[in-house]
């Protein structure tokens, strides 16, 4: 099956307009430039957020007045730094991920960037530290939720974090067209079906404002009504 690409995403195929996308960009932080490129050269590189959804993370940050942050899915922590540059002073994240030595990579770029104090990191399957946030009290303290973690676990990320999210609250997953296999019917792999399943869900979700955007890999960000 041939994968129609948005006008959009089909133009920013072009090396020329992705590269004026970027130069338009506000210039990039020493240290999250540094860490993205360490980042790039490694096995799993590519599970790293593109600049321009960095970008993306900061100014939704500051404009839901973040004040405390919950990432599922840190990795090297380049969206970790991107959102904690835009975090008041008394902002918090909490960074959840299953490998201190991805996170460890992030942690002295964080330190350069004099946010570390910032981050919070939770080490173990993601989706039992949300639960034990929920289990502890943290229901409704989060201003924003950030989820680009295993695709398997996709759905439950999304519950708990309606849950953990203040009504205004805005929940943000990542990799939701997963590279146009989403509309190809002869994809059965479990993840392209895991998120193919919660866009439609969260189409129809009435719990939330939604609206899914071609910028990366598809990102859909859902506000939690009140």
């Amino acid at each position: 099956m041939a994968i129609r690409t948005t006008r959009a995403r089909a133009a920013l195929d072009d090396n020329a307009l992705y590269a004026y996308l970027q130069a338009q960009q506000p210039p990039e932080h020493p240290e999250l430039e540094k860490l993205r490129e360490v980042t790039r050269t490694m096995p799993r590189g590519r599970m790293q957020i593109a600049p321009e959804q960095g970008h993306f993370l900061a100014v939704l940050a500051r404009l839901t007045g973040a004040r405390r942050t919950l990432e599922i899915g840190t990795f090297t922590g380049y969206s970790a730094l991107a959102m904690a540059l835009a975090l008041p002073a008394d902002g918090r994240i909490v960074a959840c991920d299953v490998s201190e030595e991805w996170v460890g990579i992030g942690r002295p770029f964080w330190q350069r960037a004099g946010v570390a104090d910032k981050i919070e990191v939770r080490i173990g399957p993601a989706i039992d530290t949300i639960r034990q946030l929920e289990r502890d009290g943290a229901a409704g303290s989060f201003d924003l939720s950030f989820i680009d973690a295993d695709k398997e676990n996709m759905d439950d990320y999304y519950e708990v974090s309606l849950r953990l999210v203040r009504p205004g609250g805005l929940i943000v997953l990542d990799n939701m067209l997963q590279g146009g296999r989403v509309i190809d019917p002869d994809d059965h792999d479990l993840r392209t079906n895991v998120v193919r399943d919660l866009n439609s869900k969260i189409a129809a979700d009435e719990r939330v404002d939604r609206v899914l955007v071609p910028i990366g890999d598809g990102m859909t960000l859902a506000r939690r009504r009140g």
